[in-house]
């Protein structure tokens, strides 16, 4: 599923949210300087705000297409997983990956991270936790178990994100300390915020999201269309409520 998200790099880019400014900001304050290593970098959404903010980027990816996305959109930007890697002598401030961290091994992962930075370097990790309305999540969540009964995602509505990413990123948290790579205790960092999306635009970011990359079209059809009654019966749009969730730790002894 890694590798499923670029099979529309357009869409993609188009519709999945951006990061607070804040938490930009707060990333590129804690690193002692401007190079940043973008760890599944997708099609460069993140490596673009951080390049806004002044910094150099390098983006690592292991789907092709999302890579030469990146490349198009200003993003220097290499295929590989982070595991694999060759950094090549280079070393970077800071090591940052949205929405990706958790399609690494998250021991080698940091491990692999405190090798690339710099003494006082960042490691910072970050994704989005999102609330819709309860009568959007809940159609979401009766149409998938129709369409995709054997799915691992099984339709549990996306109100329960908030829990389980902030047991997912417990879980970050404890890989760094358990890399034992000499970092320092990883903080945790929550930024809540909120964006409105009409039934278009939320029917556009849909079939980005994991469970739905690789469903059929037929099916997927079935999905968009059953969120998108729901959408309009609330008006046809609505406000979604997102918690962009961190993890960092600055590298405070050589590796």
């Amino acid at each position: 599923m890694a590798e499923s998200f670029g099979v529309d790099v357009e869409r993609y880019d188009r519709a999945r949210p951006r990061y607070p400014d804040a938490l930009v900001e707060r990333i590129v304050a804690a690193s002692p300087g401007p190079d940043v290593l973008d760890v599944g970098c997708g099609t460069g959404i993140e490596a673009r705000q951080f390049q806004a903010a002044g910094c150099t980027v390098l983006g690592v990816d292991p789907d092709a297409r999302m890579a030469e996305f990146a490349r198009r959109s200003g993003v220097e930007a290499e295929v590989a997983t982070f595991e694999a890697w060759d950094p090549a002598g280079r070393s970077f401030d800071a090591v940052i990956a949205g929405q990706a961290w958790h399609w690494v091994d998250p021991v080698a992962g940091v491990v692999k991270a405190a090798q690339v930075l710099r003494p006082g370097g960042l490691l910072a990790v970050f994704a989005h936790a999102f609330a819709p309305p309860p009568a959007v999540a809940e159609a979401f969540a009766t149409v998938y178990r129709r369409v995709a009964p054997d799915s691992p995602f099984n339709g549990q509505a996306p109100r329960q994100a908030k829990d389980i990413y902030q047991a997912m990123f417990s879980k970050f948290a404890d890989g760094i300390r358990e890399a034992d790579s000499g970092f320092s205790d990883p903080e945790q960092w929550r930024f809540d915020w909120e964006q409105s999306y009409t039934r278009d635009e939320w029917l556009d970011l849909l079939p980005t999201t994991g469970g739905l990359t690789r469903l059929p079209a037929d099916k997927l059809a079935e999905v968009l269309a059953g969120v998108g009654t729901a959408i309009d019966a609330i008006g046809g749009k609505f406000t979604m409520t997102y918690t962009t969730m961190a993890v960092a730790a600055a590298q405070t002894s050589a590796v």
